[in-house]
């Protein structure tokens, strides 16, 4: 059977674990090389056993590996700031671009938001593993309860799975995430903090919706909150709520001052998340990396197909 050949750029926990997802659960992509920066990097060491091309010489040796020219689409694990050189490069190629970075040059893609509708894009962006935990969820109240008015994220992961690039785009993740609620999750105003946990044995990923939304009831937003857990676990199977979801009246007497709005009443919702990962590099605890991954491959295998089905035609 035909496949798409790809490539990814960075070999650090994200790069290694999508590397892997693809290797093993790919219908459509195959591997056609993996790009790092650091010649003894663990992931290029482990592309290089699995008969993988390898370069540490970034996108410059991407360019002059002999099969670039049959790769189709290029996965960036880097970072926001490295990825905007490497986007101009990869686009004057015609190369499809899959941006796991909080860049954000392309549209924000979430499977279960927004699926395919930028299939057809040159580059789009993943926003961030707390935006693809969270955001669905401000999305399903928002679906349910027609306005919302604030949305707050709080992702919580363990340290040990926060690489080099995570801990560089810290201001980048909040932005883009914060933005993402917006755009994405319906919500008029957007917030998001990430927190990196040091406790030892390693926590599980763990994150925190909030919204303020007004139209709806408890039960309609409810249902659509369990109906979205269900989508997302289609393809991140450690996707779950924590506990019962949380419901707060903030009535006229005593409202909330949200900033740029002002002050409003409503129905708050409190949604209680855990993202356990399926340890295809990183330990289980590393939820974070299982969620931007899976939907970074779900996003490029949609793409490769219908590619696939024109090369067919």
């Amino acid at each position: 059977m035909a496949k798409v050949k790809c490539a990814i750029i960075g070999s650090g926990n994200i790069g290694t674990d999508l590397m892997i997802k693809i290797m093993r659960t790919s219908k459509n992509l195959e591997m056609g090389a993996m790009v790092g920066i650091d010649p003894n990097s663990d992931g290029l060491a482990r592309a290089a056993r699995l008969n993988v091309p390898v370069t540490h010489e970034g996108i410059a040796g991407l360019l002059a590996l002999p099969n670039y020219k049959d790769i189709q689409v290029v996965f960036d694990a880097t970072s926001a700031g490295a990825h905007v050189h490497n986007n101009e490069l990869l686009q004057r190629d015609g190369k499809k671009v899959i941006d796991l970075t909080p860049a954000a040059i392309g549209p924000f893609t979430i499977p279960v938001i927004n699926g395919d509708a930028n299939i057809d894009e040159p580059n789009v962006n993943m926003v961030t593993c707390g935006g693809q935990a969270t955001i669905p969820m401000v999305y399903a109240v928002k679906r349910a309860a027609g306005r919302v008015i604030y949305g707050e994220i709080v992702a919580s992961i363990s340290s040990k799975s926060a690489g080099p690039g995570t801990r560089a785009n810290i201001d980048e993740f909040t932005e883009t995430t914060s933005k993402a609620i917006e755009v994405l999750g319906g919500a008029e105003r957007g917030k998001a903090v990430i927190i990196l946990n040091p406790a030892e044995p390693p926590l599980i990923m763990r994150d925190t919706v909030f919204t303020l939304s007004q139209g709806g009831d408890r039960e309609a937003i409810e249902a659509s909150i369990l109906a979205m857990e269900a989508e997302v676990k289609k393809y991140v199977p450690g996707y779950r709520l924590k506990q019962k979801v949380q419901f707060e009246v903030i009535g006229d007497n005593a409202p909330v001052r949200i900033p740029g709005i002002g002050y409003c009443s409503g129905l708050k919702t409190t949604i209680l998340l855990e993202v356990e990962g399926a340890a295809h590099y990183l330990p289980a605890y590393a939820g974070n990396l299982d969620i931007m991954t899976s939907a970074a491959l779900v996003t490029a295998d949609h793409w490769a197909a219908k590619f696939l089905a024109k090369e067919a035609a």
